[in-house]
């Protein structure tokens, strides 16, 4: 009996432990699983595609990931498509087809040839295309008749061949309806047309027929901007963004999209800020204007910036801000101002009392650099000795008490309500 009852005990612990073994087995699995499942999805042998929805609307950002093709595998209910910045040279026919729902479709910065006339097919909802800093040369219209919706569309910083097979693409750009279409792409081919934007092109000259051997052609005179916003990188996602950094710039490019929210303009080699400077874009937030050469701005320069929130002036040469030059900017919050060699004299008292008056603007490095007595003296400072009739030896510092420019402000509003208190109750002393 003994004997049996071991074999039974045996046999059920080997029972037991098989079961064992293969909920381990199980579980294992379910954690391999869970490990690999996130909320970013990767299609790329390389960096990741990041999948996220923003506003409701699904993006995927397949940005420097060494794409080549556009992979039938992603998510079919996709809103928003960012390829910028990737090898992809051809767009097949249908590519895009499988994406019903798509509103913009980022594809600068590429490599990109050629374009197939359906490879737009089936993005009915399309509004947004950028197709700018490219390798394209020849387009037809065909390709933009499957989008009625399009109304963004970006083609500069390629090299268009101004010929007669460009005629159906420049005659669609054109059109009344499609003013905001490709706005600022040239041609580069042939010589003659070198710098032509495209709307301007006359379709006679393009297809004008060589019958007596080479001859100059002689397209619309255009008045060419020094400098023009196709030198710069478009940036639609997070913000419409107008990144002009280190473009060896002297002065603000001309025809800038006027929904431009930031502006970018650091690094560059600009003296002076002329009158209206920006008053293509109204909608602008954000500029940026440091680390360049500015020795002077218009009073008038920021006109029209009525949206502006931040304001970046830092590593300039401005020693002063004429009066008017900060006028229109009603809703600024963020001031910059460091590194600027800022002369204490009477003409710093604008900016000064500007700031004053706007207290909710922040702002940092107001600080004199010149003359030599004043220098290291903060400009508010500066400014209260300029009235004060008390001897300058006689003066305490804020800094010594260990106050900053705002606190020494609210110092010298108590200080005078104060006064006024004590003059009121001497007053009323008397009269009692």
């Amino acid at each position: 009996m003994r004997v049996v009852t071991l074999i039974m005990l045996l046999f059920f612990c080997q029972v037991y432990e098989l079961k064992k073994i293969k909920r381990n087995h199980r579980g294992n699995n379910d954690k391999q699983n869970k490990k690999y499942s996130s909320t970013v999805k990767r299609y790329a042998p390389g960096s990741p595609c990041d999948i996220y929805t923003h506003h409701n609307e699904k993006y995927m950002d397949c940005q420097e990931t060494k794409q080549t093709t556009i992979s039938s595998e992603w998510p079919e209910d996709l809103i928003h498509i960012l390829l910028a910045r990737n090898r992809i040279r051809i767009l097949k026919n249908n590519v895009f087809s499988q994406f019903k729902n798509l509103k913009s479709v980022d594809l600068q910065q590429n490599d990109i040839t050629k374009i197939e006339t359906q490879a737009f097919s089936g993005l009915k909802k399309l509004t947004t295309l950028l197709l700018q800093h490219n390798r394209i040369r020849v387009l037809s219209e065909e390709v933009f008749i499957n989008m009625p919706r399009l109304t963004y569309l970006r083609l500069y910083d390629n090299p268009w061949d101004c010929n007669c097979e460009l005629e159906s693409l420049i005659m669609y750009l054109q059109l009344p309806k499609n003013r905001n279409l490709g706005n600022y792409a040239k041609c580069e081919t042939p010589d003659q047309m070198m710098g032509q934007k495209l709307r301007q092109v006359s379709q006679d000259v393009i297809c004008q027929e060589d019958t007596t051997g080479p001859s100059k052609i002689e397209g619309p005179k255009v008045i060419r901007p020094s400098v023009d916003s196709s030198r710069c990188h478009l940036y639609l996602h997070p913000t419409v963004t107008l990144d002009c950094r280190r473009k060896e710039l002297h002065i603000v490019p001309s025809d800038i999209a006027p929904d431009i929210v930031k502006f970018d303009l650091s690094h560059n080699k600009i003296k002076e800020l002329r009158s209206k400077e920006f008053t293509d874009v109204p909608n602008l937030e954000i500029l940026n204007l440091s680390n360049n050469r500015i020795e002077h701005i218009d009073p008038a320069a920021f006109a029209g910036l009525l949206s502006l929130q931040e304001l970046d002036l830092t590593n300039n040469s401005l020693v002063n801000f004429q009066y008017g030059v900060l006028e229109d900017l009603y809703f600024l919050k963020h001031l910059w101002l460091r590194d600027n060699p800022w002369r204490c004299d009477y003409n710093i008292h604008y900016l000064f009392y500007w700031l004053k008056h706007h207290y909710s603007v922040h702002y940092n490095g107001l600080e004199c650099k010149a003359p030599q007595e004043y220098k290291g003296w903060f400009v508010g400072r500066y400014v209260r000795s300029y009235y004060e009739e008390c001897p300058k030896d006689r003066l305490q510092d804020h800094t010594e008490l260990g106050m900053g420019e705002g606190e020494w402000e609210q110092h010298i509003d108590g200080s005078k309500q104060m006064e006024k208190a004590k003059a009121k109750t001497v007053l009323l002393t008397i009269l009692s």
